[in-house]
C-alpha cells in the first residue's frame, strides 16, 4: 500500500472516494452527499492544488484511492498556531489494515515540520468508535462535545472535538493576557 500527499492529478479518484465516504457513512461527515456528487473536477483540481499549510494524503491499493485525511492551517495572525484534520475516510474494504493510522501519522509528521503550529483539531461524531480509538492511540484528547452538531432526516449526531498539542512540553505554567 502506498501512502502519499495527492496531486491535482488525482482529483477523480479523489471525489470518487469522497462520494463513496458521504453516500457510506453519511453519520460520519458534516459535507452531505449531495454536495459533492456534481462537484466540477476543476474545482477540486483547484482544491487538491493546495500546497504548504494545506494538504490531503490518500492510500492506494493497486493504484485505487482507499483512503485519505486532509489539512489545513488557519489563515488569521492569532490564529496560526492552530490547524485542523478533516475528512478522514478510510474504504470498507481497507479497514482493519491499520489504513488510517498510517494516513494520520503521514499528517501529523508533515504538520510537526510547520513552524509556529502548535496544536491540531478535529472533531469526530460519536458514532465513530473507531476512529475515536484511532485519534486517542495517536495522542488526541478530548476538550468538548457538541449536542445535535449534525441532523439527518429526523435523527441527531453530537460531535466531540479532540485536540493535539505538537510540543506538549512547551504549555505556559499560566495563560499571560495583554
Amino acid at each position: 500500500m502506498e501512502v502519499r500527499f495527492l496531486t491535482r492529478d488525482d482529483a477523480a479518484e479523489w471525489l470518487r472516494l469522497r462520494v463513496q465516504a458521504l453516500r457510506g457513512d453519511p453519520e460520519a461527515f458534516s459535507a452531505s452527499t449531495e454536495e459533492y456528487e456534481f462537484l466540477d473536477l476543476d474545482e477540486v483540481r483547484r482544491r487538491l492544488g493546495l500546497e504548504g499549510d494545506a494538504f490531503v494524503a490518500g492510500a492506494f491499493e493497486s493504484g485505487r484511492m482507499v483512503g485519505m485525511a486532509g489539512f489545513y492551517r488557519e489563515k488569521g495572525l492569532k490564529r496560526r498556531h492552530k490547524a485542523h484534520v478533516w475528512g478522514v475516510y478510510v474504504a470498507p474494504d481497507a479497514r482493519g489494515q491499520r489504513v488510517g493510522r498510517r494516513l494520520m501519522e503521514t499528517i501529523l509528521a508533515r504538520a510537526a515540520k510547520i513552524a509556529g503550529l502548535e496544536q491540531v483539531l478535529l472533531s469526530v461524531t460519536t458514532t465513530q468508535t473507531a476512529a475515536v480509538k484511532l485519534y486517542q492511540a495517536l495522542g488526541f484528547e478530548p476538550f468538548g462535545r457538541e449536542p445535535r452538531a449534525l441532523k439527518i432526516g429526523n435523527c441527531w449526531i453530537d460531535e466531540d472535538y479532540m485536540i493535539l498539542r505538537l510540543h506538549p512540553g512547551n504549555r505556559p505554567e499560566k495563560e499571560k493576557r495583554p
